[in-house]
């Protein structure tokens, strides 16, 4: 699925993932391939996302924790929008 990251000041991320898991505010979830469209709020916690090949950007990396099954971006809040496979997180 394709992933966009998109904060105030920059896009963070874009390009495909095999999984986001995100801090919605009634507990954490986690989005695969083919997930039913949804809207939802974050609060502050962390977007983890696993994939085989992540790509950052230079002038965000520091933004990123890398992990051994992809990447973590901690947010203060956020929402998300999921539709036809792609998901576009709103961060702040």
């Amino acid at each position: 699925m394709y992933l966009e990251i998109v904060s105030p000041e920059a896009t963070l991320f874009s390009g495909e993932v095999d999984s986001v898991a995100v801090p919605g505010v009634n507990g954490e979830f986690e989005m695969l391939k083919d997930h039913a469209p949804i809207v939802s709020i974050l609060k502050e916690g962390h977007v983890k996302v696993a994939g085989s090949n992540i790509q950052l950007e230079e002038e965000v990396e520091d933004k990123f924790t890398k992990s051994d099954r992809g990447v973590w971006l901690a947010i203060n809040s956020g929402t998300i929008e999921m539709k036809d496979n792609k998901l576009i997180v709103l961060a702040d």
